[in-house]
């Protein structure tokens, strides 16, 4: 296996037998958890726009104008074959990728945009119960899947549950009328059945609310409140998780409502749990607290635009510094509950590329090493290890330009996202700044006795580091990228403090302990809600082979299995609320507790709630607040809100769709709410509302005064 292992590697360039065994232990490492589909922390994604990675089948491509082999607009041949075929080869692994995002794998609309565009992207869904043919057969899907699961790869699936495809309300020719199908029966187009989408017109990005019930562009918008929509939405991912997908990315998060969305996570992690993260565009220097929100509340975790639009200000536009990309990574710590489950990126398919053709590539590999030994889940865009150019869309979408494995971009990913498995600090760790400047950025991540530490110089002059003090073991520490952006070994004294050291212009280093604790760790549970009965996987360290007892409060739960490493447990039947979790070993060691883990009442559904006549001033709201964990468990701080009032029901009426306990009987009151946290109550008895088992929901009240 080794002479096997040395020869790839020689071939592709890699050098040292020391090299080779490192990735052969990570790979193992990996295999021991490959099947852990909710915990992506030591995990490295790879995204494919599936039609521009590689056509390994021919015969699926489509005919006539959808097709071009010049034109991006149209499909180029890329299938689920294509990709199959480079997991074989092993282009996956060697790089170190354990996660690949491909495109909505659900049929799309046939039919040519106006404008010359195809739904290549897959991003056009005319029945979620049927392959996009051009990507392959349920077959072919099939096949990718169980070709990923045997080389310790996971696939995620991009959704679209927001909208369908481009429609005109006074156009039904237009492209296919925003149709969708159930398996090949029509359920409804844009301009016949009125109750299944929202026609409001399309967004002018004014206001959430504007965002959320109106059109995006020119597409269908769904009406999640209708039961037809919300039961074939759910019924579809079920589909796909049957197929044994290993995770979900939905797609335009911002543009739907929290309230529903939560009850599609809940019936995603009830039905087969997986990693489920979302897509809440933000700008650059942008921040939103209701993204914040979002991720803390929805049981989603987010692409990590923050985390982007910072690095490509750091490296691209240089209007930034790492001074202000430390401070973002402090912020988010603290913003974000769970910040490790946030995917971040440098680049992706709705933002151009990050190398630029006018620019040399270094810029880019330091990204690329800052990106991989950062807190999150780190994504490549594919091509990026090729320094694939291309500004907005279609540019930003090329074919895959080769699959050479000798690029300096391709060797950084490769020993920084086998290091991701290998050594939980980079996963589970937090991060402490060591030695920081607008040029110069060195950073430690550390998680029980495992450190790693990166130092990063941008600049165009070397910098003398003095006294670094650190968590690496006395010795020396070589180079984790063995040289390839400049770096050396570094040597440490016995109280953790390194020798003098240059670090040049452009250069990066790497320096690593992984080191195994007897003391229990928790690093990660996922999913972090649930009702009672529902799986949670808990993962870290030290937890020992016999099993001890899993503590949710002072409450156990029932061990489902135990791994030194990884143990799952259902939820116990205690009442809604946030819960610390802690793992005691039969040995009565006890391990950190894991915070504000969230138990539900029961099972979700969404519904409407819809309040008339209630008057405010300027600058104040209207808010639900109940007698479940789901509606603030009557804390005014924890209400629901703040209300609509200007698209589905205009002012005094107010509405929001809010998710809530199914087949219970909630008691719960509406409240005005000032920007300095004043609150009114309405007056009279709580209201009381039995909620139904299954479906959705509106209810309509009079405000009293």
């Amino acid at each position: 296996m080794l002479n096997k292992f040395f020869l790839k590697m020689k071939a592709i360039a890699f050098v040292g037998i020391v090299f080779v065994v490192f990735l052969a232990l990570a790979n193992d490492v990996y295999a021991a958890s490959q099947l852990n589909k909710v915990n992506y922390s030591k995990d490295t994604i790879y995204q494919i726009v599936t039609d521009r990675f590689l056509d390994g089948d021919p015969s699926n491509n489509p005919d006539g104008a959808l097709y071009s082999e010049t034109d991006l607009h149209k499909y180029m041949g890329g299938d689920w074959k294509g990709i199959t075929e480079k997991i074989e080869d092993h282009y996956f692994t060697d790089l170190g990728i354990t996660a690949l995002w491909i495109s909505q794998p659900v049929e799309n609309v046939y039919a040519v945009h106006p404008e010359g565009y195809t739904s290549y992207h897959g991003y056009w869904a005319r029945d979620y119960k049927k392959t996009n043919p051009f990507y392959g057969s349920f077959n072919d899907f099939d096949e990718l899947i169980s070709t990923a699961h045997s080389h310790g790869i996971k696939i995620i699936m991009d959704f679209t549950p927001n909208h369908s495809s481009p429609a005109l309300k006074t156009d039904s020719d237009y492209v296919e009328n925003g149709a969708i199908y159930d398996n090949g029966s029509l359920i409804g187009n844009y301009s016949n059945d009125m109750d299944l989408f929202h026609h409001n017109g399309g967004t002018d990005f004014s206001s959430y609310e504007d965002g959320i019930y109106r059109n995006l562009y020119d597409l269908a918008d769904y009406d999640l409140q209708n039961q037809t929509i919300d039961q074939y939405l759910k019924e579809s991912i079920e589909l796909w998780l049957d197929k044994g997908i290993d995770g979900i990315r939905v797609d335009a998060v911002k543009h739907m409502s929290q309230g529903w969305q939560e009850t599609l996570t809940n019936h995603i992690y009830s039905y087969q749990p997986v990693f489920t993260f979302g897509e809440w565009f933000l700008g650059e220097n942008e921040i939103d607290p209701r993204n914040h929100y979002f991720a803390n509340e929805s049981g989603m975790s987010l692409l990590d635009f923050q985390f982007g639009q910072q690095i490509r200000g750091v490296l691209m536009s240089k209007e930034d510094d790492w001074t202000d990309f430390h401070t973002m990574i402090e912020d988010t710590s603290n913003s974000y509950n769970e910040v490790i489950d946030q995917v971040t990126f440098i680049d992706n398919h709705d933002m151009s590329r990050f190398h630029k053709e006018d620019r040399a590539k270094t810029n880019t590999d330091i990204a690329l090493a800052v990106l991989l030994t950062s807190r999150g889940v780190p994504t490549i865009y594919y091509g990026t290890e090729h320094y694939l150019t291309g500004e907005s869309d279609p540019e930003n979408r090329k074919p895959m330009p080769s699959f050479d494995r000798t690029t300096t971009a391709y060797q950084i990913i490769s020993n920084l996202a086998h290091l991701r498995q290998s050594n939980p600090a980079l996963g589970y760790g937090t991060t402490t700044e060591r030695w920081l400047n607008e040029d110069v950025y060195i950073f430690e991540r550390k998680f029980g006795d495992n450190v790693v530490v990166t130092a990063v110089n941008s600049g165009e002059q070397s910098y003398t580091i003095n006294n670094l003090q650190t968590s690496l073991l006395e010795g020396t520490h070589p180079d984790v990228l063995e040289g390839l952006m400049g770096g050396d070994a570094l040597q440490i004294d016995e109280k953790g403090q390194a020798s003098t050291f240059e670090l040049k212009a452009n250069e990066v280093a790497v320096w690593e302990v992984t080191a195994e604790s007897n003391a229990p760790l928790i690093g990660h549970v996922g999913p972090m809600v649930g009702q009672a009965g529902n799986e949670i996987t808990i993962s870290g360290e030290g937890f020992g082979e016999g099993q001890g007892t899993v503590l949710f409060g002072s409450d156990q739960a029932s061990i489902v299995s135990w791994g030194d490493s990884e143990i799952v447990v259902n939820v116990p039947d205690i009442p809604g609320n946030h819960y610390n979790i802690e793992v005691v070993t039969n040995g009565n060691k006890e391990s950190n507790p894991y915070s504000d883990f969230e138990i539900l009442t029961n099972k979700l559904i969404p519904v409407r709630f819809i309040v008339e006549e209630a008057v405010t001033d300027y600058g104040t709201s209207v808010y639900l607040v109940g007698n479940t964990q789901e509606l603030g468990n009557w804390d005014t701080d924890k209400a629901i809100g703040p209300f609509f009032n200007q698209i589905i029901a205009q002012y005094p009426t107010w509405y929001y769709d809010i998710s809530v306990p199914a087949d219970y009987t909630l008691e719960y009151k509406f409240i005005k709410k000032d920007a300095l946290g004043n609150v009114v109550w309405e007056s009279g008895t709580n209201r009381s509302y039995d909620t139904p088992t299954d479906g959705t929901d509106t209810l309509t009240s009079t405000w009293r005064n």
